[in-house]
């Protein structure tokens, strides 16, 4: 989990909540160090030929940060890797998703500020995305066995959702 976040007192909440949920977390207090970091790894990955697609489970970015903000960071690494899971952790929620609509040509996570450790924890860990699967009676346990990418659980779950609207639609 890459975090991106210039207030250092919220950083240090968000990775030591992370970290007791058994997160491996690394900080970024700016943009700048965001890509930079985000690169190292990427390149250490490439390097070492690790075979996993991407190197973050998830970026969680600011969306108002110095020398870069949150939009430019999501665009450089969406351009280098384009199933990278990004997640915005910002108080300017309408402008944050007005904002990635038209730059990244998606719609993208968000989480509103302020939240609470909770509120982070279950974003990360798709509790909502796990929730509406054991709704469609899908043995969660099976699921979690093979530890499935954020982009693996969303597309299982709308796959389910489109068979059950058809088969019951």
């Amino acid at each position: 989990m890459l975090i991106a976040e210039d207030d250092k007192d919220t950083a240090m909440l968000y990775k030591m909540a992370l970290e007791q949920r058994h997160h491996r977390v690394v900080v970024a207090y700016d943009g700048e160090d965001c890509l930079k970091i985000y690169h190292e790894v990427s390149q250490h990955i490439r390097f070492n030929t690790i075979n996993i697609s991407q190197p973050f489970d998830a970026v969680l970015l600011d969306y108002k940060m110095p020398k870069i903000n949150g939009i430019q960071v999501a665009t450089e690494i969406l351009a280098v890797n384009p199933h990278q899971r990004i997640i915005f952790a910002s108080a300017y929620v309408e402008e944050t998703l007005i904002d990635s609509i038209k730059e990244l040509k998606k719609v993208i996570e968000l989480v509103q500020k302020p939240f609470g450790e909770g509120a982070l924890i279950d974003t990360i860990e798709d509790k909502d995305a796990y929730e509406q699967l054991q709704k469609l009676n899908v043995d969660l346990d099976i699921i979690k066995a093979v530890n499935p990418t954020h982009e693996q659980i969303v597309d299982l779950l709308e796959r389910l959702q489109r068979i059950q609207k058809h088969t019951f639609g």
